[in-house]
C-alpha cells in the first residue's frame, strides 16, 4: 500500500486567503488572519496549512493539538495559568490538546500548523 504525503510548499512565500478579523479579539487593534494551503487528511485525522496574522490580542480557543512552525515575525502566547512564552521565526511549538491562552501578535506573524 503506498502511503501519500501531506505537503505544504513555499510558507514563506504561500498565498493566502481572504483575511478575516480574530474570533476573540481584546482590545485594539484586532488582527486580521488569513489561512493559505489548508488540507485535510481524514486518513490520519489531521489537518495541515499555513496561517498568518496581523498584529494584536486575542484569545486562542481551540480544542485540537497543534504543532507549529514559526515561518516569520513574533508573538508572545500565555497559556491559561501558564507562563508567557515569546515565540519567534524559526522556533515550534506543539500546544497540548484543549490549551487555550492569549496570542499577543508583535509583529505579523506566519506559521504553518499541523492540528491533530
Amino acid at each position: 500500500m503506498s502511503q501519500v504525503l501531506t505537503v505544504v510548499r513555499n510558507a514563506a512565500a504561500s498565498p493566502l486567503g481572504e483575511t478575516a478579523p480574530a474570533r476573540l479579539p481584546i482590545g485594539e487593534p484586532i488582527a486580521l488572519a488569513a489561512t493559505g494551503q489548508a488540507q485535510t487528511d481524514d486518513a490520519v485525522g489531521a489537518s495541515v496549512g499555513v496561517w498568518e496574522s496581523s498584529p494584536g490580542v486575542f484569545r486562542r480557543h481551540l480544542k485540537n493539538r497543534e504543532f507549529s512552525h514559526i515561518v516569520s515575525g513574533w508573538c508572545i502566547f500565555t497559556p491559561d495559568g501558564g507562563e508567557p512564552v515569546e515565540l519567534r521565526a524559526g522556533d515550534a511549538v506543539l500546544f497540548p490538546e484543549n490549551c487555550e491562552g492569549v496570542w499577543d501578535i508583535r509583529e505579523a506573524l506566519r506559521k504553518t500548523y499541523v492540528l491533530f
